[in-house]
Parts: structure tokens; sequence; C-alpha cells
């Protein structure tokens, strides 16, 4: 660079830079300590819920009426993925899938457009329909949940405790959501004989009216005498269950009490439509949110506080216990990053320091904490946190922020060595070298930008990877051109000794090989292209991933029964596991939530549709060592004692959730054909001995008892089928009458059956209907019964009913392997399918094509923005092809690490293997650029190419190693350990490959005749 100096502008201002280095490291500490804190980022879910009902409805009428007309309604929506329903009788429920590249920033307007269209379409759903239920925080996150038992209370009482405590902490200026899960509401059951009131004259409907109109609230007038404003209450609403007891009803000229014709008892809903246990005692649960932007640590403490002053005044007999602490997750979370991050930095300075010296090691060492400060400046004013992917991300950067103040320190002391003044010297690397360390900055980059650019969910999740690589790159070129040279003015010596010595053993030996490899350039371009083809054959045996599982220690067991199952069956299923985990070490403690699953306490957790037939139980491990031991006790008890049942056990996942990791998908338009294809699918996946625990999301048929009437007769009496569908639900079901007003509580009074009645199918036989004549008609004079089945649930997917056939993994084989090796298998099945019907992959396959796809689409940016700046430095097309061909042969390091490992290539190690292309292309810039500054100053080519890689050697093969001993704390972590492992082997492939081949290929391009050395 001609002209300006920044270099020479900061050694004629040096009071200020240094001012601008101290306050720039004391505002990075205070940065440091004002970031937020999480164990991993945020990202959207792009999900919204909605729910509609028509009571009284078949599945196949409510599937035909309520959920097509809904998903149909959808396929308008612009940025609709697709749709994704559960239908069960007379209840639907839609889950609206957006476009992984949804930005997130337009879903709040995007849910309200769903709001508005479903109420334009409102008036074309049957009378009968219930409404719409719409619920958009469908991702809210609650990190920390409680569960209060008691012993010697009742559930009221202890609802009533827990009542207090959440009001205590809605007033904590920092909570979010508090939910309250688990409760059992109070009921005024009315049971009746129907026989009993057919006896005695007595029309139900018009006995429920009559409670119905005397406990309602309705106004009853002002007196307005004279000045004074008189209000008029009519008493005789129901205040507890004796006041019911009491109530008299009229038949002709008789009167009988309420409790001489119906059984009445204060008790709760029965049955439940979800439970909550804790180490296998009832309990209620609190589930409480953060409010957005709040500091997680300083929340958790204003929690802890909270609850410690709850504690105290609970009476005795009443316990809290936390389920789940995120506050403590995200503290130990980070904790250990930054621990890593520490260990990164101390193997950094101890290469600077091995291979620069004392004095020049400490140059660099001063310029990593000035780099870190403005970085953490920066991350604190985008609203990025501390967490796994900023903290990895600097960890990643370590190793290569370091390289431009290696080269500026080199550049320096190459010019002491030659004699020049330490100003001289400090001034130089700006004339020299800046403009090519720019540029091989922005190529590495740019090699981030498919990061960058990633709006799936997984490339939001890993945004800040670019953001922090990105900011400390740049911000390493700005310190190595501003801060190190006044930092090595003042530290180093204002002369070298020993400037004329020879090489020592270690650089004669690599200027031997250099000199080999230079003089048979043919023989080493070839052995780089073989070993390149290698490494893309071996590439194919390389496993593919998506993400890893978590390492958390908790351990979720999925329950599913078949879905005609009652919550009652359920419970005792998960009634036994609970017995089983009561005797294992392993386990501290479990909260298990039957009907239903568990919140979502952390932002990857998958949260199931809920439903009497299902369940589930979080285990809270020790140790990851203890989860996975318990988790093998798990597989082999479900396989074993629970046949009847689906035991589904599974750890935490990081990134977006996936579920079981095989899945296929087969749709069709005819149920009953779709499920029977779907069992022969899982069959012959069963079949397979890679594959275990297959299992189908739904096909089991409900039993169902049809009652036939026959029209005419049930005229000739006067009863219609709404007459007689009223009489039965009022039996099996009950109707809501009135509500008790207790408290701050509604008590609706239900009257129903006796349950002698409500649970046999016998009393169908037996029932009366009253007829229009008030007499009682038996429903058997005028109807028949028949036994039938229908599907107790059907699930779809963009209106096509879907059967979802999904398996573990019995091997220790990575999912796209299995599926890879299932493919004829499954595509000799699919031609055999009827027309319209057809087999689509799931799971983990699926989700990582999802979430690459976006890389791919960017990756051609990629490459031109990197061509731009590799032009814009070179501005020759074959000096753009040199430095471009080293790249590719990062590939051999990364096949060479990854394979003999066993180490999967995920998501991330995909993220990594293109920022390796970055930092490989950044060294043959300097490389090259070296090479052409030495041969305009007059050196021979040959003379350029063996100067420039001699000299080159030192700083690359410094880079080299701080940058992969650097990865060395975070490829011991399940998260990071595939990418680091990967980056490591490409980066010392890289090296070999920027020091000999990139000479070689120098001399074959240009045509360099050998010379003798």
């Amino acid at each position: 660079m001609k002209g300006f100096n920044l270099s020479e502008w900061t050694l004629q201002h040096r009071s200020l830079v240094w001012y601008i280095m101290l306050v720039s490291l004391v505002a990075g500490v205070m940065a440091y300590f004002s970031l937020g804190r999480a164990e991993d980022p945020s990202f959207t879910i792009k999900t919204m819920i909605i729910g509609g009902s028509l009571p009284g409805a078949s599945v196949t009428e409510t599937q035909k009426q309520v959920t097509d007309r809904i998903e149909k309604e959808m396929e308008e929506l612009d940025e609709l993925d697709f749709t994704r329903s559960v239908t069960m009788p007379g209840q639907a429920i839609v889950y609206v899938e957006l476009l992984p590249t949804t930005p997130a920033k337009d879903i709040p307007r995007i849910w309200q457009r769903v709001r508005n269209m479903m109420n334009d379409v409102r008036g074309e759903f049957p009378s009968e329909f219930g409404g719409f239920q719409f619920n958009d925080t469908f991702g809210d996150v609650f990190g920390n949940i409680y569960a209060f038992t008691a012993d010697g209370f009742s559930p009221r009482e202890l609802r009533d405790w827990v009542e207090k405590v959440r009001a205590r902490i809605h007033q904590l200026p920092d909570a979010g959501k508090v939910d309250m899960f688990g409760e059992r509401d109070e009921r005024i059951y009315l049971e009746f004989s129907p026989r009993r009131l057919a006896a005695l004259g007595l029309d139900q409907e018009k006995v429920l009216n009559t409670l119905s109109a005397q406990n309602a609230i309705a106004p009853s007038g002002v007196i307005n005498a004279g000045p004074e404003r008189i209000l008029v209450r009519v008493g005789g609403q129901f205040s507890s269950e004796e006041s019911l007891e009491a109530v008299n009803l009229r038949v002709g000229d008789r009167f009988f009490r309420l409790a001489d014709v119906a059984s009445i008892r204060r008790g709760y809903v029965d049955p439940p439509s979800e439970l909550f246990r804790y180490d296998g005692k009832d309990a209620i649960g609190l589930a409480i949110g953060m409010r957005d932007g709040a500091n997680i640590l300083e929340f958790g403490e204003e929690l802890e506080t909270a609850i410690a002053a709850a504690k105290a005044e609970l009476p005795i007999g009443i316990d809290i216990h936390q389920v789940a602490d995120q506050p403590a997750v995200v503290d130990d979370a980070v904790g250990h990053f930054v621990q890593a991050l520490a260990e990164a930095v101390a193997i950094v300075l101890l290469v600077s320091f091995i291979s620069l010296g004392f004095r020049a090691g400490f140059v660099v060492t001063l310029t990593i904490p000035l780099v870190l400060a403005i970085t953490f400046m920066v991350m604190l004013a985008y609203g990025i946190d501390l967490q796994r992917i900023s903290l990895g991300a600097l960890i990643i950067a370590l190793g290569l922020l370091v390289d431009d103040a290696m080269i500026a320190i080199e550049t320096m002391i190459a010019r002491l060595e030659l004699g020049d003044n330490l100003e001289k010297a400090a001034s130089y690397a700006w004339t020299s070298i800046a403009f090519p360390m720019f540029s091989g900055t922005l190529v590495t980059v740019a090699g981030f930008i498919p990061i960058g650019l990633n709006n799936s969910n997984a490339g939001e999740f890993t945004f800040s990877l670019f953001v922090v690589i990105a900011v400390s790159l740049l911000v390493s070129w700005i310190a190595a051109v501003l801060f190190a040279p006044l930092i090595g003015v003042t530290v180093l010596p204002k002369e070298l000794k020993h400037a004329h010595q020879g090489p020592g053993r270690s650089r004669r030996a690599f200027q031997s090989i250099l000199l080999t490899a230079m003089r048979h350039r043919w023989l080493t371009i070839a052995t780089t292209v073989l070993l390149f083809a290698a490494s893309v054959v071996g590439m194919a045996f390389v496993q593919q991933q998506f993400f890893p599982s978590s390492d958390r220690p908790e351990l979720i067991v999925d329950v599913t029964l078949p879905q005609n199952a009652s919550i009652a069956g359920t419970s005792d299923t998960i009634e036994r596991l609970e017995s089983f985990l009561a005797e294992q070490d392993e386990a501290l403690f479990f909260s298990s939530y039957i009907g239903t699953s568990a919140p979502r306490f952390l932002l990857s957790y998958d949260v199931q549709t809920p439903g009497p037939y299902m369940g589930q139980i979080v285990i809270q491990t020790p140790s990851v060592e203890a989860r996975n031991t318990l988790k093998a006790k798990l597989d082999s008890l479900g396989e074993k004692q629970f046949p009847g049942a689906d035991i589904f056990v599974k750890l935490l996942e990081v990134g977006p959730p996936v579920g079981r990791p095989i899945q296929y998908r087969i749709s069709g338009p005819d149920i009953e054909t779709l499920r029977d294809r779907a069992r022969r699918l899982a069959s012959l996946l069963g079949s397979q001995d890679r594959l275990s625990n297959v299992a189908m999301d739904w096909n089991e048929p409900a039993r169902v008892v049809r009652v036939d009437i026959v029209q005419d007769k049930a005229r000739q009496l006067g009863i219609s089928g709404r007459d007689i569908a009223g009489a039965l639900q009022a039996i099996f079901d009950g109707n809501t009458v009135t509500a008790l007003r207790d408290d701050i509580y509604l008590v609706d009074i239900v009257a129903r059956g006796q349950a002698k009645e409500r649970k046999s199918v016998e009393s169908l036989y037996n029932l009366q209907i009253t007829g229009e004549s008030g007499e009682p008609i038996p429903l058997s004079s005028f109807a028949t019964f028949r036994f039938d089945t229908e599907p107790p649930l059907i699930h779809q997917r963009s209106r096509q009913p879907t059967v979802t056939v999904q398996a573990l993994i019995a091997s220790r084989e990575q999912p796209a392997t299995v599926v890879k090796a299932l493919e004829p298998t499954i595509a000799a099945f699919e031609e055999d399918l009827p027309p319209d019907y057809k087999i689509a992959i799931g799971g983990v396959v699926e989700s990582s094509e999802e979430s690459q796809a976006p890389i791919v689409a960017v990756v051609p940016l990629m490459a031109v923005t990197m061509l731009t700046l590799i032009m814009l430095q070179m501005q020759s097309f074959r000096l753009m092809f040199i430095v471009l061909c080293a790249a590719p042969p990062g590939l051999i390091g990364v096949v060479a690490a990854l394979l003999p490992s066993g180490t999967p290539l995920g998501f991330v190690a995909i993220l990594g293997v293109l920022a390796l292309v970055g930092i490989l292309i950044r060294n043959s810039i300097i490389l090259v650029q070296e090479i052409e500054v030495l041969r305009l100053g007059g050196a021979s080519r040959w003379d350029a190419v063996f100067k420039a890689s001699d000299s080159r050697a030192r700083p690359i093969a410094l880079t080299a190693a701080a940058a992969s001993l650097a990865l060395i704390p975070i490829a011991r972590q399940i998260f990071w350990g595939p990418m680091a492992v990967a980056m490591m082997g490409g980066i010392i492939a890289g090296t070999a490959v920027t020091l000999l081949f990139i000479p070689a290929l120098y001399l074959a391009v240009f045509r360099v005749p050998r010379e003798a050395r």
C-alpha cells in the first residue's frame, strides 16, 4: 500500500493509540460481564397451532368438515411449507409449518394473517362448529419448572397454595409466562339413574333447566329512592354441594329433593385430561418463563429467592421440588465453554512464546485480549449471548486471529535483522503485506458466508458463529496493523543479535523437502491429485450426521399406547415404569406427564400432541455415563415387559428437534389402503437388522357402538336424533348444568349417569328416552345396536392422510448411512404402491437436507465473493487459479481425520469444512503475493518461489499449529468434536498443500525452468 501508512500514523500518535487500547480493554471487560448467558442460541419455532371442534362428530366427519377446511385455507398462505394435522372425534389440531427460510421478524405478522384468514372463512363451517383456538406461542420456553407435592392436603388445598406462589413469581420484574399444569379442576357431579327418573316421571332435561335457572346471575334492578340508590339482589344461588341437596323438584302435586333422585358429590374432573407426578407422587407443576432480553443468571437468582421465601410460608406437608433449572444448566455450560476458551488461549500463547520467543510472543499475546475485548463489545451491541455457538466460534477464531499479528511481528523482526530501526521496521508491514493480509482475512470471512446467510432453523441456530468469527478476524487485522506495531516498538529490542546466522536444523530439513517438491513438480502435483481423488472416494465412507445428541444428563421416555387407550391405562403403564425407576441409582429424580408431554423446558425440546393414550417421563441423572447406563436398562425393559406399548427412550437434542432418526412417511387418499400399506412397510423395516423399535404414529382401529335409529318409529314417538344423542351424552360424558362460584374458581356442576351405567355397554339396551308425551320409551324399541371399528385419529400432511413409520438404529451407524443402504428396498416397495400413494423420507435425513439446501444455495455467492477478492489481489487468472487450487486438497486432511476415528460429518462439521476453504485460500494468497513481490524485486521465478515458501513456512506452520491446537479443548465435546476433528485434519493437510503443492503448481503453471541451488 502506497501513500498513507496506518502503522506509521500509530507511531506518531502513541498516546492516543494506547488510550484506545486501554479503553477497549476496559469496555471489553464490562461488555463480557454484561453479555447474556445461554446454553444454546435461540431459533424461532415457525409453527402455529389451530384447533377446532365439532362436538359429536366422528373422526371422519371432523376430518372432512373441519380439518380439511382449515388446511385448504392455509394453502393460500405464501410462506407455508406444509400443514400437518391430528384429527380426533369432534376435535381437529392443525400445525401450520412455515418455510424454514421465513425471516423470524415476519413471524408475528404472518400469525396475525392466519387469524384473519380463518376468521374470514368461519361462516363456511357447519353450524355446530365450536370455533377456533389459536396457539402462536408454541415455541415459548419454560426454563424453570417446579413440582409441588402434598401429604395430608387435598388437591384443591394444594392448588390454592400453588396459586399464591404463582402470584409471588409474577411480581418478579424478569418473569415471563407462568403456567400451572397438572392441577385437577373441581367438579360437582349429579349422578342420575335414568330408570329412577323414568319411574318418578321426571324429565332430566327439565330438572337440569330448573337448576340452571335457579343459579343464574341476572340483574334485578336498582331502586332510586330519592337521594339514594338501593341495589336489589335475588338470592338462591348455590353456595355448596349441600345447597344442591336441598333443592326440591315438583312433579304434579309432589315434591322430591334432588338428593332423592341423584347422588351428589364433590370431586375432581373424572376422567382427568392430564396428570402430573413427581417421583411417582401426584403433584402440581409450575412452569416459569423469562421475559425477553432478561439475564437468565440474574433471573435465576431472583427466582431462587422467591421460591425460598415461598417455602418458608408453606405449611408442613407441602414440598417444592425443582424439576428444571435452566439458570444452573446455563451457568454450568457457559463455565465449561469459558474454561475451554481459556485453555485455547493458553495453547495459543504457548505456541506464540515457543515459536517466536518471549518478546515477540508477548507482542502477539497482548493482541489476543484486545481482539477479544472488541469482539465482546460487538457481541453486546448485536445482542449475541455467551452460549455454545458463540463461545465455540471464539475458540475457532483464536487460532486464526493470531495469524495477522504473527505475520506483522515476523515481518518486523525480519526488518530489524536487516538493520532497520524500530519505527521503520514497525511500519514496513503496512507497505508490504497489509493489503494481502486484509484480502486473505476477507476471503476467510467469505468462507463463513453460507452460515451467515443460511436462513433455515439450523442456520439461525448457528448464525452467531458467522458474526463472531467475522468480527474477530476483521478486528485481528486492525490489531495487527494498528496495535501490534506500537506494542512491538515498545517491547522488542532496538537491535536483534544473530541476525545473519544460518538456518536451523528444522528449517534446513524443510528447505530440502521444498527443493525436492519443486524439482519434481509433476510428481508433487500428481501425488496431491491422487491423494485428493482418494479422499473423494473415502468421503463416501464417512458417515453423515445432522446434529449430535445433547450432552445434558436428562433422559426422556415417550410412552405411547394404542390410540383407543384411556388415560387410566396410560397412567397404569407409566406407574409401572415409575416403580422401576424408583429402584435405579442412576435416577436422581423423575417427573411424569400423563396425557401430555413436558412443557418446553428447552427450545429444542420436541413437544408432542396431547392425548389420553400418551405420556412422558423426564429423568434427571447425575452424569452422561449414568444416563447412558439407565437408557440401556430402559430399552431392555421396554422390549421385554411392555409389548403392547411403544416405549421410546431418547436423549435431548441439540438444534431443531427430529425424534426417531429413521422415518418414512407413506401418504394416500384412502385410509384403509393406507393403513394396510403402512403395516407392510413397518413389517419390512422390522425385518432389517439395522433397525429396531419400529412403530407407526397411528394405525390401530378403535371399537365403536353404532346406534342405528329406525327413523319412522322415532318420528312416530316424537323423538329426534338430537334427543337420542343428547340423552346418551348426558349419561356417558355428562352435561354441564351450571357452575358453583367458589372464591376465584368456577366449579362446574355436571349431570351424568351413575357409574354402573356410564361404564357399561349394556346400559345402552336399557336406556329409556322421554317421548313427546312425557312417557319413558326404551331406546331398544326404535333403535338397533351393532359393533364396528373406526380410526380413533387421523394424521394428515398437506391434506393427505399420512402414516409415519419410525425406527431406531440398532447399530452404531448414522441415519444417512442406514437410509442410503435401504434405498433399493424402499424403492422396490414404492413401485408396488397403488397410484396416488407415495413414500417420503423424514427424520434426521430430511431435516439435514432441509438445513443444507440453503447452504448450497449460498455457496455460489461465497464462491463469487472469494473469486472477486482473489482477483482484486492477484489481478491474474493464472495466479487466481493457483490460489484456488489450495482449497480442494484440504479434503485430504478432513477425510484422513474423520474416517479412521469414525467421526461423522455433521451439519456443524460441514460449516467447518466450508470455513477451511477460506483459511487455506488465505494462506495461499499471502504466499503467492510474496512470490510476486520477490519476482518484481528482481529475483527469478524459481528463487522467488523458494524464498517466499521458505520465509512463509514459519508463520504458516505457526498459524496451523495455533489454529489446530486451539481446537483441542472443544474436540472432546459432543457438539463441537466432529467440526474440530475435521478442521484439525484439514488445517494440517492444508499446511503441507500450501508449502509444497502450491510452489510446485506455480512452477508448472508458469513453466519455470529448473535452477540449481
